[in-house]
This record gives structure tokens, C-alpha cells and sequence, in this order.
């Protein structure tokens, strides 16, 4: 009998502490922070993305005109999207993809930059001299990590920062995702 008991409490106390109790205090107010349910978030356009004041959960899409590269580095990791036209069909579900899973992308400090007018010639054109559509992954650092054809999956994309070493190094560090 003693054995049966003892064996009960071992395993009693290797499941922990209940998870259904209340949540440790953090020392803020926690009915002061408002609570934001990402489901809920509106549809993001570039030109509400392009306010310093957004809000740190949602993904920034900016257009090429309307941002420097030095803005970004250090700070950011530019995706830059390009085509000839805005109604190119591979700009637009490239850029529908990124705004539908833009957490992803907020979780490892993207910037969004769209360019689809070539006669602007913007700083990105000018550097970056794409053909056609072309999306091009810039690390923190300035530096050009990807360039692509064609539009490619946010989990790609995910997966493929994951990877860099300025990535790897904040992951290490155990820098906490937004």
C-alpha cells in the first residue's frame, strides 16, 4: 500500500504546478495593456504602414519611393518586392501573401518595400536593378541574402532568415519575438 501511495506522489509531483492558477504579475497593470486579438487586425495597406506610430504588431509596407535603405539598416530586414506594373500577377499574390501571414514576418523585424513603377527609378531600382518581378531578401546589415523570380511562400521566407547569421545570433541571445 505504501509503495502504490508512493508511487501516486512521484507521479503527482513530476507534473508540476497546475497551469490553470493565475498568471504571475509582471508589475504592470495587466487591465491597463490593451489586449489585441491578431485574427481581428484590418486589412494592412501601404499607406496606413507607412505611420511611425503603427502599432509594433503590425507589418510595415512601405513604398520604394517613400524609404531609404540606410533607414533600415541595423533596424530591419527589407523585402523588397518588384514588378513592372502594380497589376502584375505576380506582385500581387506576392504581396497578398505577405500581408496574410504578416506575424511571421513582424516576429523577425521585415520591412516591406514595394516598387512597381520602373519610371520612378527609386534608390532601390537603382541598386537592386531587377528584371521584371523579382523579391529580394536584405539583412540587417545592407546586405543582399536573396533574390527570387518569383513569388515565394512566407514560410519560405521565414525559413530563410531563420538561417542568416545576424538571425541565428539574435535567436541565440534569446532576444524575445514581438
Amino acid at each position: 500500500m505504501k509503495l502504490i501511495f508512493l508511487i501516486f506522489a512521484m507521479a503527482v509531483a513530476a507534473m508540476g504546478p497546475s497551469r490553470d492558477g493565475p498568471l504571475p504579475e509582471t508589475g504592470a497593470d495587466r487591465d491597463s495593456v490593451p489586449q489585441r486579438n491578431p485574427a481581428r487586425l484590418p486589412p494592412i495597406s501601404a499607406q496606413d504602414d507607412a505611420t511611425e506610430n503603427a502599432p509594433a504588431e503590425q507589418l510595415r509596407i512601405m513604398d520604394a519611393a517613400s524609404a531609404e535603405p540606410a533607414d533600415f539598416l541595423w533596424n530591419a530586414r527589407p523585402v523588397v518586392v518588384f514588378a513592372d506594373t502594380p497589376g502584375d500577377p505576380a506582385f500581387v499574390e506576392q504581396v497578398e501573401a505577405l500581408r496574410r501571414d504578416a506575424r511571421q514576418l513582424v516576429d523577425r523585424d521585415v520591412v516591406v518595400i514595394t516598387d512597381s513603377d520602373p519610371s520612378a527609378a527609386s534608390i532601390w531600382r537603382q541598386d537592386l536593378r531587377p528584371r521584371g518581378f523579382s523579391l529580394v531578401l536584405i539583412d540587417k546589415d545592407g546586405q543582399v541574402k536573396i533574390r527570387r523570380p518569383s513569388p515565394w511562400d512566407v514560410r519560405e521566407i521565414g525559413r530563410a532568415i531563420d538561417r542568416l547569421p545576424l538571425r541565428r545570433q539574435e535567436i541565440g541571445r534569446g532576444r524575445p519575438l514581438r
